[in-house]
């Protein structure tokens, strides 16, 4: 079973969202190797965008399952 759900603007979202976490996470890599306290504004948008990607996947297994019966 896949994590995330079928074709459609669920996963679109998600995927948007976990494509946004994981540019940040590396802009936070950047950011604090070059010494840049503006790596903790990248972690926060980290956290942000992951915890996006999470509720889209879980709102749309939510509806797949109501749907299902």
């Amino acid at each position: 079973m896949s994590l995330l759900p079928p074709p459609g603007p669920a996963r679109r979202l998600a995927l948007m969202a976990l494509v946004v976490c994981v540019l940040s996470v590396a802009a936070a890599v950047v950011a604090l190797v070059e010494g840049s306290f503006f790596g903790v504004v990248w972690i926060l948008l980290a956290g942000i965008s992951s915890n996006m990607a999470w509720f889209y996947v879980r709102k749309a297994k939510v509806q797949r399952a109501g749907a299902a019966g």
